[in-house]
């Protein structure tokens, strides 16, 4: 990693996992493979800052630390990259076990548990399909009534346009994002102590 740790992939240490690094990968990781419209391509890092955000709109009593969760949800991708569905499902079990010693490690570095609770990760897959919607139909082509037949209907009263962010401005505005929800749980200092430059 850029931050000079060295992560094993296949026995990751919650040690290992920096933030920064999260944020760096994330920010040049396309969704779509990078197949849609724009000067940049639509980064995990910003889907994640809007899966998040639409977590909260859904059950706007949601705890910092699942908010957080949501934030991180796809966190994994920053070493592994974003892979599709049907594909991932076609590598069948011994990739999600992978995916899930990663996710744990990370969810304990960050203060959470290894495994999401099963009502906070229908939440988060709810908000993610959502995102997916937005992303489908005004980034990568598909017709309302396709993104619809795949991703369900958005929340009422949510609305979102999509504009992607430069890789460097994604990477800001997720540490940002995360700064602001580990402070609201605990995990760092005021946000005054820290140098986003």
């Amino acid at each position: 990693m850029l931050s000079g740790r060295r992560l094993d992939l296949l026995d990751p240490s919650p040690l290992d996992i920096e933030i920064e690094d999260i944020a760096h990968g994330l920010a040049r990781v396309a969704r779509w493979n990078g197949q849609t419209i724009g000067q940049h391509a639509f980064s995990v890092a910003q889907h994640s800052c809007v899966v998040e955000e639409i977590a909260a709109h859904i059950k706007p009593d949601l705890e910092p630390k699942w908010r957080l969760a949501a934030l991180l949800h796809d966190a994994s991708e920053y070493v592994i990259g974003d892979m599709i569905s049907p594909f991932k499902s076609a590598l069948g079990v011994n990739y999600k076990d992978f995916e899930a010693r990663l996710e744990g490690a990370i969810h304990l570095r960050f203060g959470l548990p290894p495994k999401t609770p099963v009502a906070i990760k229908t939440l988060i897959k709810k908000a993610d399909r959502a995102c997916a919607f937005f992303e489908a139909t005004q980034l990568a082509g598909f017709t309302r009534p396709e993104s619809l037949g795949l991703f369900g209907v958005p929340p009422a009263g949510y609305d979102l346009t999509i504009a992607p962010l430069s890789a460097p401005l994604a990477q800001q505005r997720y540490l940002e994002r995360y700064r602001v929800l580990a402070e609201a749980v605990g995990l760092v200092p005021a946000t005054d102590a820290w140098d986003t430059e």
